[in-house]
């Protein structure tokens, strides 16, 4: 069986235009945009858009994460993170995100994280 590449042309130019792009609701004040999978059903990769002030509470990581943050910056306990940082969450890795002035990045999942809920 032969399976394809999955491409995504000029993703940086749908980033400069986010409101054409269609959004989910992931968690208050953060949304997602699928590219393949679904977040609570990894593996999968999305834009992820946090509004000013959003949050994702603490949760663990049982999988590689992969972010790659695009525009503006997000925040957690390793410090602030601006467009170009790539963080890559090893399994067993635990930390809650912040973004103060809002931020678009690309996450990639192996796993769904953990929120212990």
């Amino acid at each position: 069986m032969t399976v394809n590449a999955l491409i995504f042309a000029d993703l940086l130019q749908q980033v400069a235009d986010p409101d054409q792009l269609s959004w989910e609701q992931l968690r208050p004040g953060v949304q997602f945009h699928a590219l393949y999978g679904r977040p609570d059903e990894a593996p999968a990769a999305a834009l992820l858009r946090y509004a000013p002030g959003a949050t994702v509470p603490k949760h663990r990581h049982p999988a590689f994460e992969h972010i790659l943050v695009l525009e503006g910056s997000q925040q957690d306990s390793n410090g602030v993170h601006t467009a170009g940082t790539l963080l890559v969450s090893p399994p067993g890795t635990a930390h809650a995100v912040t973004s103060e002035n809002g931020c678009i990045a690309l996450a990639i999942w192996a796993a769904t994280v953990d929120f212990g809920e």
